[in-house]
């Protein structure tokens, strides 16, 4: 079938570099005379059937170096268990999703863009299995998506991140003063690491690796002995003490299959802690949404117009139910997942729940052999507890990287919870490696 009509969502928190998406999957189609629209406000634009058309058009001019979206996004629109307020006022739940189908069917849609992270990828591939072509892009600036190297707006939150170390390492020096830089990225910790060594930082603090306080302490303490008063610490927003849990600012009603906690306050618990131990005056500063707006940096300019244009070059190939990835420094496609992963790990909670071992549960599901002996996995329960992962994770990739149990149960679709910080990803990119607390 040619193609013909073409459409763009993007659902969760914004990323610098999704204009630049936008633009290269646009003058991509325009070139091979594929019309493009834009569906407003992530999913809620196809539940709504609202958009506007994109190819041809001035809206898309001059939004390269813009950051923000064109087309909005939204960070709670999930259509498969979507909030519906009642007549008398009550509050339900309900699966909207074949409302979603019939309207994208109905638009002559030959293929739906999704640019987003996790969540927004699960519901992609839902409604692949519905009949809906669908290709993802990751866009994230935690730049945790599953099988891709790196996901774009992750530099330039880093960029952001480091100049604010620039900054803090200034006044610190000047006022012999314990600086304290909370940064975003929820359970994984990339945007702390990296601006940890690019901005200087003497200490890091990541959601992977549970902190011991004293430790902190103590090397402040030294560096004070060698005649340095000051000291520089990024903490992650997931991070969390030995024996602790992670902070949460705030929590909300948003439904199944959507984050309902804002993580906060790690920075300021450090801080604190530190100057009782050291008797330095502790300052925190809290980064915030400045990781996420203003302009990406030229690399996300260009990373970004690489995912968009080879996005909509698979659309034309034929190339449906993928994720446009960078895998080795390459662009490349992964195809969504063979479901058996999901169907094991699946059959394995529900043996569990008959009263027998967890081993024997694992024995009778054809998962890998080298996760049926995973000898760290307590209780199944902890896979329930697992927060839904990219819907684009294959069991071959999860074999030939030779993950555990709790890596493969990321396939397993549980949308009731969040993630379990004790099993966070450090990530799930190729190569990388999993850091068992």
């Amino acid at each position: 079938k040619m193609l013909k009509k073409v459409g763009i969502l993007i659902n969760g928190g914004d990323a610098p570099g999704l204009n630049a998406v936008i633009r290269a999957i646009v003058r991509t189609a325009e070139k091979n005379q594929v019309e493009c629209y834009g569906f407003l406000d992530g999913f809620n634009g196809i539940l709504n059937n609202n958009y506007i058309r994109l190819d041809h058009q001035p809206i898309t001019s001059g939004i390269l170096h813009k950051g923000g979206a064109i087309i909005g996004s939204s960070l709670n629109s999930n259509v498969f268990n979507y909030k519906v307020v009642e007549e008398d006022g009550s509050v339900v739940y309900k699966d909207l999703s074949e409302k979603c189908v019939q309207n994208l069917k109905e638009d002559g849609i030959d293929c739906l863009f999704t640019l987003g992270g996790d969540s927004t990828q699960k519901s992609a591939r839902d409604f692949s299995l519905r009949g809906i072509n669908v290709i993802g892009v990751p866009k994230t600036i935690d730049n945790d998506v599953a099988c891709t190297d790196v996901t774009f707006g992750f530099e330039s939150a880093v960029s952001v991140a480091t100049e604010a170390l620039d900054r803090l390492h200034t006044t610190a020096e000047t006022h012999n003063r314990i600086m304290v830089l909370e940064v975003m990225g929820r359970y994984a910790g990339w945007i702390t690491l990296e601006s940890a060594i690019a901005g200087g930082a003497d200490v890091a603090l990541l959601p992977e690796i549970p902190y011991d306080i004293e430790k902190v302490a103590k090397k402040i303490k030294d560096r004070q002995k060698a005649g340095k008063n000051f000291s520089v610490v990024v903490v992650s927003e997931g991070a969390f003490p030995k024996g602790g849990s992670i902070s949460v600012k705030d929590t909300r009603e948003g439904g199944q299959g959507v984050i309902n906690i804002q993580l906060g306050g790690a920075g300021d618990i450090v801080a604190k802690e530190l100057e009782k131990r050291t008797g330095l005056v502790s300052r925190n500063t809290t980064l915030g949404y400045l990781q996420r707006g203003g302009s990406p940096t030229a690399s996300d300019r260009i990373l970004s117009t690489k995912y968009g244009a080879k996005a909509m070059e698979l659309a034309l190939e034929g190339k449906f139910n993928v994720l446009t990835v960078i895998k080795d420094g390459k662009l490349a496609a992964y195809e969504r997942p063979d479901t058996n992963v999901s169907e094991s790990v699946k059959n394995a909670y529900e043996l569990k729940t008959d009263g027998i071992s967890v081993q024997e549960a694992l024995n009778r599901t054809n998962l890998p052999s080298s996760s049926k002996n995973d000898n760290s996995l307590n209780t199944l329960e902890e896979i329930d507890r697992l927060e839904h992962s990219s819907g684009y994770q294959k069991a071959e990739y999860v074999e030939s990287q030779e993950f555990n149990v709790k890596d493969i149960a990321k396939s397993y679709d549980n949308v009731n919870s969040i993630m379990n910080p004790d099993l966070a990803m450090h990530s799930t990119t190729p190569g990388s490696n999993y850091i068992n607390k």
